[in-house]
């Protein structure tokens, strides 16, 4: 499998007024194409500010950050957004929808930066994408319409509509029941079965092992990885859990 993801000896610093902040402090990691990563630690260890440099929204103060091939360090700003579009798809922990838009509408909106796409595509893309999170019947609700898994199934879906070659999930299930947690990773499971590579940003030890592999960050360095053994498969933990009644 081929590196997707290559972070090399990766430094941030945010100033402070007169103070440096040293948010990621020599890093290296590697994300091969299919893996499922869940990225964990405690507030300010530096895993939010990896996942907006692997989602291409800030750049490192130094070090190499090489997405597909490509190393991102020597873009421009254009360069970089455009470059995003193409190869990442983002998921929320808020959904991050329009509220006044249709869920087909909001999932098209990626498509409407890539001048390639014409209309009558990108509608076909967004209404597949809608099916394979199992939405093909909400297609016209608005986000008010729709319950909180609801409206993260059709941020997952907005994610797939460009093809990406990396989902990036930010505490994608922070705002949800247990239940719905796990139907949502359910779903993040099926789609990296399918072969999509999903890095995933949790503070949820329970969401964690739902993926391949662990990274733990700790005051801005990597203080351990491992392959997660004895992995939680989501659709049978929702197969045990007792049926709620209304």
């Amino acid at each position: 499998m081929k590196n997707l993801i290559e972070i090399i000896k990766l430094k941030k610093d945010y100033y402070v007024g007169e103070v440096t902040v040293h948010a990621l402090k020599g890093v290296d990691m590697v994300v091969t194409e299919g893996e499922f990563v869940a990225i964990m630690g405690a507030s300010g260890s530096g895993k939010s500010t990896m996942l907006n440099i692997i989602g291409c929204l800030d750049k490192p103060t130094l070090g190499d950050y090489i997405l597909d091939g490509i190393n991102i360090s020597g873009l421009s700003k254009n360069e970089l957004a455009s470059y995003r579009n193409k190869k990442l798809g983002f998921v929320f922990q808020t959904y991050n929808l329009l509220p006044r838009t249709t869920a087909l509408d909001n999932v098209e909106l990626p498509l409407m930066y890539n001048s390639a796409v014409k209309s009558k595509e990108r509608r076909e893309r967004a209404l597949a994408a809608l099916e394979s999170v199992g939405l093909s019947d909400r297609i016209y609700h608005k986000p008010n319409q729709l319950s909180g898994g609801q409206q993260q199934r059709v941020a997952i879906a907005r994610s797939l509509v460009n093809d990406p070659v990396v989902i990036l999930a930010d505490e994608a299930t922070g705002n949800l029941d247990t239940r719905t947690s796990y139907e949502i990773m359910a779903l993040f499971q099926e789609l990296n079965s399918k072969g999509k590579t999903v890095v995933f940003v949790t503070h949820e030890p329970d969401i964690a092992k739902c993926a391949t592999r662990n990274i733990i960050f700790k005051d801005g360095v990597i203080l351990r990885e491992s392959v997660v053994r004895d992995r939680t498969n989501a659709r049978e933990m929702l197969a045990s859990m007792p049926v709620e009644v209304d």
